[in-house]
């Protein structure tokens, strides 16, 4: 690719960048800011992938456009039900217009003031071999910073026990989320049996790939909760209950086993979470399948929300 055309490239997804936020906090209608959301969402991807930055494009892509999607679109449908009940009106939501349009300018202005980014000092290019994986980005997140990346494991648990704490008690009888119903012959119902077995050979090899190469825990677990998503969506499989003790196993095995390497590394390396360098290949590969694992099952669980009873909400 020449640099004019490159540019032209980069011109048009900036531009197209700008059109669609601006049609996300501006335009008229709940239902159609959620779909230019979700363009946003793949838009920014590509904006990642033209930066080099395939670890936060597939991120984005998965997570800031899918999973996200998915629970704005349940959102929306639960808005329509009450306004429906209630017979309200909405005008038009310029305050959420200026203050995107604030916060665009606020960041704009920090563009240019911040100091030009440094390349990594010889202390991180000497540390990286050592660090048992070739990726960098899956090296600093499980081994250099490794408490930051337990920690956000724990965070996405803790945020998903508040999501529960918000059902009704005589309702944790029932399934996880709302009934589905799919149309059989439908457009979901082949969705739900065609995209499940491509998207876990998707998300296995992410998780594999993400030792030396983009991908890795977050990126597989969300194809993963997305591919589970649609086969309880299409009515393939059944929402799960959360009394069964192996997806309350599923949920803590990321921070579980997180936390034996941690204590591990304490006896054998003389610090918590410091990784021998013979071990710490097998090490960072083992807690990236349990965290696929609990993340998978965690933002599942999030997008299908407490247990509801039929023609409840």
């Amino acid at each position: 690719m020449t640099a004019a055309l490159g540019l032209a490239l980069d011109a048009a997804l900036c531009a197209l960048i700008l059109g669609v936020a601006l049609a996300v906090v501006a335009g008229r209608g709940v239902f159609r800011a959620v779909v230019f959301f979700i363009v946003y969402g793949l838009l920014a991807a590509v904006a990642w992938v033209r930066l080099d930055a395939v670890n936060v494009a597939l991120a984005e892509a998965a997570i800031g456009a899918g999973l996200t999607g998915v629970l704005l679109l349940a959102a929306h449908g639960r808005l329509r039900r009450a306004e429906a009940a209630q017979d309200l009106a909405h005008g038009m939501p310029w305050s959420a217009a200026l203050a995107g349009g604030a916060l665009a300018a606020a960041l704009g202005w920090a563009w240019f003031e911040m100091p030009i980014p440094v390349e990594p000092g010889p202390e991180l290019a000497e540390a990286l071999p050592r660090a048992g994986v070739g990726n960098p980005v899956t090296a600093v997140l499980l081994n250099f910073r490794a408490w930051d990346t337990l920690l956000e494991s724990i965070v996405l648990l803790a945020a998903l026990i508040g999501v529960w704490m918000l059902a009704r008690e005589g309702d944790w009888r029932e399934p996880l989320g709302r009934p589905q119903h799919a149309r059989p012959g439908g457009v979901m119902a082949g969705f739900g049996r065609v995209l499940p077995p491509v998207g876990l050979l998707v998300g296995v090899w992410l998780v594999w790939a993400g030792a030396d190469h983009p991908g890795g825990a977050f990126q597989g677990g969300t194809v993963l909760a997305a591919v589970g998503l649609v086969a309880v969506l299409a009515g393939v499989i059944r929402p799960p209950w959360i009394g069964a003790p192996l997806w309350q196993g599923a949920l803590v095995l990321g921070p579980a086993v997180f936390l034996l390497a941690g204590i591990a590394g304490a006896v054998l390396a003389g610090g918590f979470l410091t990784l021998p360098e013979g071990f710490a290949k097998p090490a960072i590969v083992t807690i990236e399948v349990a965290l696929t694992v609990s993340i998978a099952v965690t933002l599942a669980f999030l997008v299908l929300g407490p247990p509801e009873a039929e023609g409840a909400g």
